[in-house]
């Protein structure tokens, strides 16, 4: 047991089997969180807010109004699903579970996959690329091998941006579920020692994260010349034509992201893609806001939503890199690919279907019956790739053996990207699907590139 700490909390935390690390005030035994134990004082209870923690019941009021809990003032670049997709129909579609499924349905739904991809053109290529400035870290032996397999990771990326011509100043790199924002770190590295002008105005890195994340390295950056903007907002309800910071500079976009989990990665494409035109350009500009900071409402503007925009907003989309990460994730209102599956008299049954049997690519054999939690479909974290495999039954394995489960799991994630790159020809765009690392890296090892196309484009 840890001994206690001098000016530190004297309750003992059982569940962690050590003292409490909180600062004292001067003459105090306990902390604020545990101060009830000195007998003395008004009792503490739970915040009706967060019950994670608690508070001293005369001070209650005056703690809801600045508990980190309380319910903020939206920004003004959110924009309730405006990313999300049509719901029309989603509500009546029954996801029904490989485990319910007969052995017939089974077969016939493997049928359906292995005759859709077979007339594809959408193969996937093998292209292991490095950038040299993550070189010396990548050689550096205080790094883990955990350490390892994201920085092999980050320096492809980068090496494919660079490869299309997107690793370059002049404009704003969004970084989608950026998490700690290491990659838009890296970023910044490799065009901070780049020739040409080097102005606050010249490149800005804006980092897109729902959650709250510790330990962000874009809090280093705060000196730089290079400009650093963090977005705490869900992909699925961001505007990027209200950013005030894109709707003053409309720099062109980069999109990046590293492992976009399911549903995220259409978020995306559609945020960036999607995003509505400017306002009329005769209508008076509003005062410049914080990223945080609510719109302020003009004449006539609806009070339950956010106004239009201010500015000429972002500029065009010049290209993307999106590693992609667990397609059992994926839902059919977000997705992208509907008229691509449609076309192939595939819908949204055959999607759930498909999303389900795509987890067979990486989860192999592992154990099928541990306690899960359950999961978020639209998570968005890019820090750890590593995540738990979608539902997998005894019935189904009866069904397809081993070695041909983890085929058709790629076969599902073709089909699924298939549908993306279909999406994004539709919105201009040329796309690719490159193995970025190798499977020893990481088994969600496929990057999603695209850029404006070109007369000469093939189509898929």
């Amino acid at each position: 047991m840890a001994a206690q700490v001098p000016g530190r909390c004297s309750y003992f935390v059982q569940k962690k089997n050590r003292f409490c690390k909180m600062v004292v005030g001067k003459g105090k035994l306990f902390c604020g969180e545990h101060a009830n134990m000195e007998g003395a004082g008004s009792r503490r209870i739970v915040c009706p807010l967060d019950p994670k923690h608690t508070v001293t019941e005369d001070k209650l009021q005056k703690h809801l109004k600045k508990c980190n809990s309380r319910e903020k003032p939206k920004p003004v670049y959110f924009v309730e699903n405006i990313n999300a997709g049509s719901a029309a129909g989603d509500e009546t579609l029954h996801q029904v579970s490989l485990s319910e499924r007969s052995r017939s349905e089974v077969e016939s739904l493997l049928d359906k996959l292995k005759t859709v991809v077979k007339g594809l053109q959408c193969d996937l290529e093998d292209r292991v690329l490095s950038h040299p400035v993550l070189h010396d870290e990548l050689n550096n032996p205080k790094n883990g091998d955990s350490a390892y397999k994201h920085l092999k990771q980050q320096s492809s990326i980068l090496g494919h941006l660079e490869a299309l011509g997107l690793l370059g100043r002049g404009r704003c790199f969004v970084e989608f579920g950026a998490g700690r924002g290491k990659l838009s770190h890296w970023i910044h590295e490799a065009l901070k020692t780049c020739d040409g002008p080097k102005t606050c105005d010249d490149l800005q890195l804006l980092l897109v994260e729902r959650c709250s994340t510790r330990f962000k390295v874009d809090g280093k950056h705060q000196e730089d010349s290079v400009s650093f903007e963090r977005l705490q907002v869900d992909i699925q309800h961001l505007d990027l034509s209200k950013v005030p910071l894109l709707q003053h500079r409309s720099l062109p976009l980069v999109g990046v992201g590293k492992h976009l989990c399911g549903a995220a990665t259409d978020l995306a494409l559609r945020c960036l893609l999607e995003t509505p035109g400017p306002r009329d350009a005769t209508e008076p500009p509003q005062k410049r806001l914080k990223p945080s900071e609510p719109a302020e409402l003009r004449p006539g503007d609806d009070p339950g939503t956010a106004p239009a925009d201010s500015g000429p907003g972002p500029g065009p989309v010049l290209g993307l890199a999106v590693a992609l990460c667990c397609h059992h994730r994926c839902e059919w209102r977000h997705y992208v690919g509907q008229q691509f599956f449609l076309e192939r008299g595939l819908g949204a049954a055959e999607f759930s279907a498909f999303c389900r049997m795509s987890s067979w690519a990486t989860c192999g054999l592992r154990p099928t019956n541990q306690d899960r939690s359950p999961q978020d479909p639209t998570n968005q974290r890019g820090d750890d790739e590593e995540h738990e495999p979608a539902e997998e039954t005894d019935s189904v394995n009866r069904f397809v053996a081993a070695a041909d489960r983890q085929q058709v799991g790629h076969l599902c994630k073709l089909l699924i990207d298939c549908g993306r790159r279909h999406f994004l020809k539709t919105k201009g765009f040329s796309s690719k699907l490159s193995r970025y690392v190798s499977a020893d890296v990481t088994l969600e090892n496929v990057l999603l590139t695209a850029e404006p196309s070109s007369s000469s484009s093939s189509s898929l």
